[in-house]
């Protein structure tokens, strides 16, 4: 009994070894939280984050506890990638949002069009629809194509070109800091916004990759004849770009 046990807790422990490897080095899960960066992302999206894009940095170990100061093996991300990063000043907590502007850039919105080192965003109208928000209000919202310098053509949606941060400060990036917007544009907690600000290199902690579930909440896990309905199949095993 006691080899028995002693074989089982190597096991669990060499078991829990590789996990922790594989999501330090290669791949971690993430799931969507919030409606922040719709219509690219959705609440219920489930996505894999590759964390060698950018290097590593000591979150790219769980609870922070990794060896490193700043980043090491560092690639530079690219303008248009959607990147969970570390929230600067809480590190406890992952955002996923849209990288828009590189270290030395300088941002700006202007009527809701996104202005990166006085370059125009090219902004092409593509649909309207209404979108009801946790209280049951609805509201209208247009989507539409932008693309900007650096970056591949991407979908946001924007309710208006009036909300409070559709006109912003012009804003200069410092080095080795980076300024990210959610794709819901006008309801995203994001670097115009003091509460997000510029967020520093070694917060990075990976690019998001490829949606591998995707659900709408319709169902529980427990309600298995409803699961048809409750997962987004067309979803699964999307590229996010």
């Amino acid at each position: 009994m006691k080899n028995s046990f002693k074989e089982l807790s190597k096991t669990l422990l060499i078991a829990g070894s590789i996990a922790i490897i594989f999501r330090s080095i290669f791949f971690e899960p993430f799931n969507i939280p919030s409606g922040s960066m719709i219509p690219t992302l959705l609440v219920g999206d489930y996505l894999f984050v590759s964390k060698y894009s950018y290097g590593y940095s000591k979150y790219s170990f769980p609870f922070g506890l990794g060896p490193i100061k700043d980043r090491i093996l560092y690639k530079t991300p690219q303008r248009g990638d959607v990147i969970v990063f570390r929230k600067p000043g809480d590190e406890t907590i992952d955002y996923i949002k849209r990288l828009v502007a590189l270290p030395n850039d300088t941002v700006q919105v202007k009527e809701g069009i996104l202005f990166i080192n006085s370059k125009k965003a090219e902004r092409i109208k593509t649909n309207m629809g209404i979108m009801k928000n946790v209280f049951g209000n609805e509201k209208v919202f247009t989507q539409y194509d932008e693309i900007f310098e650096g970056s591949k053509s991407h979908q946001i949606i924007e309710a208006s070109d009036k909300d409070p941060f559709d006109d912003t400060i012009l804003f200069k990036v410092p080095p080795n800091h980076f300024f990210f917007m959610g794709d819901n544009r006008d309801n995203s907690r994001d670097s115009r916004t003091p509460e997000v600000g510029f967020v520093p290199k070694k917060n990075l902690i990976g690019k998001a990759e490829i949606i591998f579930f995707s659900h709408n909440s319709s169902a529980s896990i427990f309600e298995f004849w409803k699961w048809h309905k409750a997962i987004r199949f067309s979803r699964i095993g999307k590229a996010i770009e």
